[in-house]
């Protein structure tokens, strides 16, 4: 038996979708933490590609009950239509299940979050406009709607008379917006709640049941570590906890019951939205990382940025969520690059920083120290064991482990499942590194598609 968490060590989109997903084939329940719909995991079985946004990755196991836990926040018809899009595909959710205690997002705050965002001008955050904010912010401020509310009629509308009498005023006197009509929005919940209602648990006991059976259970975050409303690079985060720790508060266990926990990164590094970047690159190799690695958005399409790979941020993210080993991907991306630079240290006013820095104005001075290494030159995508990678890449990773103190365990070398090396397998694999004392391989572990 073994409970892992799965989190992103970068700023998101490391591809945290297919890692899951391979993990998932272990799992007997996978748990969404955190996040909303602006999050997004990407999935290729096959021919196939799934776009997730709520829904967790293992539901293309049907054997794998999936879990939306109390800490995300919900768009009953976002999570509807991805329903609706699996079941397209002959996927079935009958194994979807829905905390009951998860807030929900309403139409107010899809509204304030873009009105916000555009009166920010300059100040902008890169918020995806999905009203992620506005549902933490009244779930701080306790005026937020549940979804043990959504499911009872009485309660719905008697809170929302209220919200959404309140939110008019903000909409029309702070944003010069019209007013929603409570009586049309209240219509619109009750339909949703009538298809979400067979759905919805007490998702603590649920995962408190399958952990005294002695299952295994896989936490899927979304974001990522720099993203982190309390340890990312604040201003520029999400609005919720993508870390660890948050995987705990969120799916609502203690964190004693935790065994591993995973950090997924990409072999170089990638943005989306405002906010400084250290390693960020313009130009030829910017727009071949892009191209290559195909840096679009999930859910906004948006370009994301591209950079080197930055080991003061990966540094921190094993620091912060306790990693204690890796999953890189698109490694296949750099196949092409006569030499790939790794960003050791910042050069900040003139002095060498290792860690990284708290205070936004001076994180915007740093400038990255790199340690140049050799390309490989040849495909990777076929190659299957650790063998079977070229001499240039093995050592590029294993500068990448020593470097941030972490064995690596899972190599992706293309987004189907099968373009995969699993070194070790986090679930029930014994703990080790890339390398043993004596600098030797070891041997990659078979694993069925």
């Amino acid at each position: 038996m073994a409970n892992v968490i799965v989190i992103g060590a970068q700023w998101g989109d490391e591809g945290k979708g297919k890692i899951t997903d391979l993990l998932s084939r272990s799992a007997d329940m996978v748990v969404r933490s955190q996040g909303g719909v602006n999050a997004g995991h990407t999935v290729v079985v096959r021919d196939q590609t799934f776009k997730l946004h709520l829904i967790p990755s293992g539901i293309l196991y049907p054997d794998t009950e999936c879990v939306i836990g109390s800490g995300t926040v919900i768009d009953p018809s976002v999570l509807l239509e991805e329903m609706g899009r699996l079941h397209a595909l002959n996927v079935s959710t009958e194994n979807l299940f829905i905390s009951q205690t998860a807030h929900v997002t309403m139409p107010y705050h899809r509204l304030i979050d873009r009105a916000s965002e555009e009166r920010r001008g300059k100040q902008k955050i890169g918020t995806t406009g999905r009203g992620i904010g506005p549902t933490y912010a009244d779930k701080s401020e306790r005026t937020g709607i549940r979804v043990i509310d959504l499911i009872d009629p009485d309660t719905l509308r008697e809170k929302l008379e209220w919200t959404i009498a309140y939110k008019n005023v903000i909409l029309e006197k702070l944003y010069n917006l019209p007013p929603l009509d409570p009586s049309v929005v209240i219509e619109e919940y009750l339909g949703y709640a009538d298809r979400l209602r067979s759905h919805v648990v007490d998702s603590s006991l649920k995962i408190y049941k399958a952990i005294r059976e002695r299952k295994n259970i896989l936490f899927e975050g979304a974001q990522g570590t720099l993203l982190d409303l309390d340890h990312g690079t604040y201003p520029y985060v999400t609005s919720s906890n993508p870390i660890a720790g948050g995987a705990c508060v969120g799916a609502g266990i203690g964190p004693t019951v935790i065994d591993r926990v995973i950090g997924v990164a990409k072999a170089y590094t990638t943005r989306v939205g405002e906010g400084p970047f250290p390693t960020e690159l313009e130009g030829e190799i910017e727009q071949l990382l892009c191209d290559r690695g195909a840096e679009f958005g999930t859910t906004t399409g948006r370009r994301r940025r591209c950079g080197w790979f930055d080991a003061v941020i990966g540094r921190y993210a094993v620091r912060i969520n306790g990693l204690d080993c890796l999953a890189v991907t698109k490694l296949d991306v750099l196949d092409t690059l006569e030499e790939i630079k790794v960003c050791v240290a910042y050069e900040l006013d003139g002095k060498t920083c290792r860690h990284l820095p708290s205070n936004a104005a001076q994180f915007a001075r740093c400038r990255p120290i790199y340690r140049t290494l050799p390309g490989w030159k040849q495909p990777t995508t076929e190659c299957r064991t650790l063998e079977d990678l070229p001499k240039q890449a093995l050592d590029y990773l294993r500068f990448l482990a020593e470097i941030m103190e972490v064995p690596i365990a899972i190599i992706s070398l293309g987004a189907s499942r099968d373009q995969t090396i699993i070194v070790e397998d986090p679930i029930h694999g014994p703990k080790r590194a890339l390398l043993d004392a004596n600098g030797a391989l070891w041997e990659s572990v078979s694993v069925e598609f």
